[in-house]
């Protein structure tokens, strides 16, 4: 009673000076976007800025896309521009193509990368070569995008990695989104880019929510093909990724750091042009060397950049030899059990890293 009746007898502007001191301020909660509408966000607006943009593929249309990525797109532009195409890729990817000869820009989606096979002469014969055959008159400014690599419970035709299948390829740029600011940064380039791009998603990405910064929400932001993020600095190890597993290897870092152990995590984004340089400069601050990847072993992203630091000046640097962690060398099972194995888990990513520092 003795509090309250001293504040009684203060002068108001006292009093309210106290009740305010009694408030804090938090910090406005980070907008939440997920890869899915991260991706939709960027076609809208690149649709929206350029009338030579258009959306072929199965199911793009009057359904929103086969796992909703389009989703809105067919109501905003109508049938000219967002196209559903019978279930013939080799058919609409040909479509496509032409109508990149003829000066459109065409976003052409596979529901997976894996039915890609179906169109692959018109992607590596038709799209890629075609500048360099027509002495730099014809460009080809082409999107072929949908998901990639090993989803959930449906078996070897329908879980392969093609980073390594079409990162071999001169003439075809490569990205590997992992994050929903990397899926619109990166979408937004490619649409833009005037050589054919291929965009490789990923299915179990899809709903991921991420932290979406202000620059990332601006109609004008782009991120550069050709350029690596470093996701996590660190002292002992460069740990270099592509698309979910970035994600793995980012848990494994977190959980190594409680051990004294500092990775650090780089977030490939292009798988061509590599982005070498930013593994280089790390390698020679780190000394060690990991590369992880869902797909397989042998002739994959992980061996590339392997012979690329042996060959180049971080080569020196090293202190052990760099290791490969990658999918296992066999089509993937259906059995969950065995998929699990299958596939680099952040287990697996913490037991080579253990094993290169010698720890």
């Amino acid at each position: 009673m003795a509090a309250v009746s001293g504040l009684v007898r203060r002068p108001l502007r006292q009093v309210s000076g106290l009740l305010k001191r009694r408030f804090h301020r938090t910090a406005p909660a980070a907008l939440q976007v997920t890869v899915r509408d991260a991706i939709n966000q960027g076609m809208d607006e690149e649709l929206e800025r350029d009338e030579k943009v258009f959306l072929l593929g199965e199911e793009v249309a009057q359904y929103d896309g086969a796992y909703k990525v389009s989703r809105g797109l067919w109501k905003k532009y109508g049938d000219k521009r967002i196209i559903d195409t019978p279930i013939s890729e080799m058919g609409f990817a040909g479509i496509a193509v032409g109508a990149a000869m003829a000066g459109l820009r065409p976003i052409c989606e596979f529901m997976t990368f894996n039915f890609s096979m179906q169109a692959i002469d018109q992607v590596i014969n038709s799209a890629a070569k075609t500048y360099y055959m027509s002495g730099g008159l014809q460009p080809v400014p082409i999107v072929f995008r949908g998901p990639n690599g090993a989803s959930a419970g449906v078996a070897a035709q329908h879980s392969q990695c093609f980073a390594a299948w079409y990162g071999h390829c001169p003439g075809l740029k490569v990205v590997s989104p992992w994050s929903s600011e990397d899926a619109k940064g990166l979408i937004k380039s490619a649409i833009r880019d005037n050589n054919p791009v291929v965009v490789l998603e990923n299915e179990l990405m899809y709903g991921v929510p991420f932290e979406f910064p202000a620059e990332a929400q601006s109609k004008d932001f782009l991120i550069p093909i050709g350029k690596a993020k470093i996701e996590r600095q660190g002292t002992h190890i460069t740990v270099v990724s592509h698309s979910r597993p970035v994600g793995h290897c980012i848990e494994a870092a977190t959980v190594l750091s409680k051990e004294g152990i500092e990775c650090e995590v780089i977030n490939m984004r292009t798988i061509r042009p590599m982005d070498i340089e930013t593994i280089e400069a790390s390698v020679m601050k780190t000394n060690h060397l990991i590369t992880v990847e869902g797909g397989w072993p042998q002739f994959g992203v992980g061996a590339e950049i392997c012979a690329r630091i042996m060959e180049g000046p971080a080569f020196n640097f090293l202190d052990a030899p760099a290791v490969r962690v990658t999918g296992a060398d066999v089509p993937m099972p259906y059995a969950k059990i065995l998929e699990d194995n299958s596939v680099p888990q952040v287990k697996d990513i913490i037991f080579a890293i253990k094993k290169i520092l010698n720890i």
